[in-house]
């Protein structure tokens, strides 16, 4: 940030330890921690979880043994357990421990409830405690709000200076799922709904969830998430919610509520080269995380044809995805040479080496094999690249819009880094080296855009959630670091359009002043409510209060979202879009319009005066009009308000539709 001005906020992270399914969720918020003296610290913990005292001090002491990574330190640094009327502890702690963590709670009677029994290690494979056992929520908020740890790496990969996006931030964890427990998918919603409710008690700043269902998606008016949200958002609390990693076909993304800040998954500007020399000295680039010696052993291939009493002991083979290739048949080989689609998903196996390829050079190693008596080949460590010719591209498994429940919504919103993001893990995840691991998916670049938003409240603390949203997505990169225009990863590799990244690539130095933003408040929600359909009686119900929609019902198009989907062009349409000044007071910006293919767009006015501190506000009015005589696909464009100094770009996306009527 350009401004030195940095406060300690609080933010909330909704954590799942899945990342394919988003389950077994924990929470974590920032807030602020009691000084009693320069080295001690209190931490107050709410309500007792626990009526046996001897109990809730046990989850004092786990909860700072994961911090100070020993029993011993951990029963020496307590100084007291407050156990009777609340659940607290007070510590000595350096300042820098005090790294961070001001509060844990975890929740468990809904789901206990529900199971109809007691808290079952069997079942549940998990601390009955706020402690994390499979990583995930480690990792998540440390991505948020880590401080600066140097010379980090994984195995000696990846390896600089880490930090989460707010360094300066205090973290508090809410554990509401659990790992292991196939029901309810390990949470439920009293759980769930109480760890939202505290958090928003306790005054957090941001709510960052990573957690996700599948298509189809409820409506936002039933869907028990959505109205958790909602209430949060309403209380002038942005979400920050995962696009989910089913992608990368349309109409995948989940979150989809207009209140959520979607976020979509991109690669970093970094690629982990590994080098593959076969006995023929063909060379290739494949990619991996294995950072052992050289090796050099024989190379075979197994499908789904190769004889189980094939002899691979010592050997390198290679297996294509599409090959059910059980662990059995991989017993003894020295390493594994997996050709597969695009996924952007690098994993390190333990009991054997393994490299991905694509299928292009897989073939290009299997015609090697059919073609030689005794194939060989040589696998280098792999090496950490970054910057050119590695660039940024939106990740395969990234979510994709159109929106499947509104489709003039967009989603997902922004995208933000999510594959093999290095941060920290929890001692008790085998993946972890020396405290960090690479994961990767939207639960990850979720809380690089939670940490974000974080530093832009310390900065603009009035803004509302639509503000902020506004400000990242309007000011967000359409080209990658190096220049180059972002790509998306899919069967096909293709240019990215806002069904992929929605404004586009997280720009944070930007977000700060953005010049213009596109607000909404809580009727701006129930306008939305009333245009896409529900009734009176489920509004009232998901607002808390009587509502009735006028008629004739709102346009859904004239949401004032920093973005324009028109799904069903058949002729011309105009909208509504109103915009805030948050720049300098007296200023003018004029439009410029980049149409979709066979789409004129019209703006009126098309130049905005800002000539006041009063005058901050104005409303102006986009007409599109479509040449197309068939029914098309989505086209996209874009319309930016410019001043010369700010650049307030949305994206425009409009499908022809034409009606024919009987």
């Amino acid at each position: 940030m350009e401004k030195n001005t940095l406060h300690t906020y609080k933010l909330v992270l909704l954590c799942a330890c899945s990342l394919v399914l988003f389950l077994n969720t924990e929470l974590s918020f920032l807030a602020s921690a009691k000084t009693l003296d320069n080295d001690s610290k209190a931490f107050y913990l709410g309500e007792r979880v626990h009526d046996d005292p001897e109990l809730v001090t046990a989850s004092h002491h786990e909860m700072l043994e994961s911090l100070l990574e020993s029993k011993e330190d951990a029963h020496n640094s307590m100084i007291y357990s407050y156990q009777h009327g609340f659940s607290g502890f007070a510590a000595l702690l350096t300042s820098t421990q005090a790294n961070k963590i001001s509060g844990a709670k975890y929740y468990v009677s809904g789901l206990l409830a529900e199971m109809g029994g007691k808290f079952n290690r069997t079942i549940i494979q998990d601390f009955k405690s706020s402690r994390d056992v499979i990583g995930h929520g480690t990792h998540t908020a440390t991505i948020t709000g880590g401080s600066f740890v140097s010379n980090a790496s994984y195995y000696g990969l990846a390896q600089g200076t880490v930090r989460g996006g707010a360094p300066k931030a205090r973290i508090a964890a809410y554990k509401a799922c659990w790992n292991g427990v196939e029901h309810a998918g390990g949470c439920t919603t009293a759980d769930m709904w109480k760890a939202f409710d505290d958090a928003i008690h306790d005054g957090v700043d941001v709510l960052s969830v990573s957690i996700g269902g599948g298509i189809p998606e409820d409506s936002e008016v039933d869907k028990l998430d959505y109205i958790a949200a909602f209430h949060t958002v309403t209380k002038g609390i942005p979400v920050v919610a995962a696009a989910g990693n089913e992608g990368p076909a349309a109409q995948t993304v989940v979150n989809v509520a207009p209140w959520l800040l979607t976020v979509a998954a991109t690669t970093l500007d970094r690629s982990f080269p590994t080098k593959i020399t076969l006995g023929n000295n063909q060379t290739f680039l494949a990619e991996s995380l294995y950072t052992g010696p050289e090796i050099s052993t024989g190379l075979a291939f197994l499908d789904s044809n190769s004889d189980d009493n094939v002899d691979v002991k010592g050997k390198t083979v290679l297996v294509f995805d599409s090959i059910r290739t059980t662990p059995i048949r991989l017993k003894g080989v020295a390493g594994v040479i997996f050709a597969q689609k695009p996924d952007d998903l690098l994993q390190r196996c333990h009991s054997f080496k393994c490299i991905f390829a694509d299928y292009e050079l897989g073939t290009d190693i299997l015609q090697y094999i059919r073609t030689t008596r005794s194939p060989t080949v040589r696998i280098n460590s792999a090496t950490t690249l970054t910057g050119l010719p590695a660039t940024t591209k939106v990740a395969a498994f990234s979510c994709r819009g159109p929106n499947s429940v509104s489709p003039a919504i967009l989603k997902p919103d922004i995208a933000a880094p999510g594959v093999s993001i290095l941060a920290a893990l929890s001692p008790f995840d085998s993946r972890q080296h020396d405290g960090f691991g690479l994961d990767t998916g939207t639960s990850m670049s979720t809380p690089v855009v939670s940490g974000i938003i974080a530093l832009l409240k310390s900065l603009h603390p009035n803004w509302s959630p639509a503000a902020v949203r506004s400000a990242l997505v309007t000011t967000a990169w359409r080209t990658s670091p190096s220049g180059e225009p972002i790509f998306a990863e899919g069967s096909n590799k293709k240019l990215a359009d806002p069904f992929d990244y929605g404004g586009g690539l997280v720009n944070p130095q930007r977000a700060s002043k953005p010049g213009l933003v596109y607000d909404m408040g809580i009727q701006d929600y129930i306008n939305y409510m009333c245009s896409a359909g529900y009734n009176d009686s489920s509004i009232s119900g998901m607002v808390g209060i009587i509502t009735k929609c006028p008629n004739p019902k709102p346009s859904i198009l004239d949401m004032n979202l920093p973005s324009i989907t028109i799904p069903n062009l058949e002729k011309e349409v105009t909208l509504t879009r109103t915009v805030t000044n948050v720049g300098p007071i007296k200023s003018v910006y004029k439009a410029v319009i980049e149409s979709p293919l066979g789409i004129t767009l019209t703006v009126t006015p098309n130049t905005l005066v800002f000539s006041s501190a009063a005058k901050r506000v104005l409303t102006f009015k986009v007409k599109a009009k479509t040449s197309h005589k068939v029914n098309t696909g989505y086209f996209f464009g874009s319309l930016t308000w410019t001043d010369g100094v700010h650049d307030v770009k949305i994206p425009v996306s409009v499908q022809t539709k034409i009606i024919i009527k009987a």
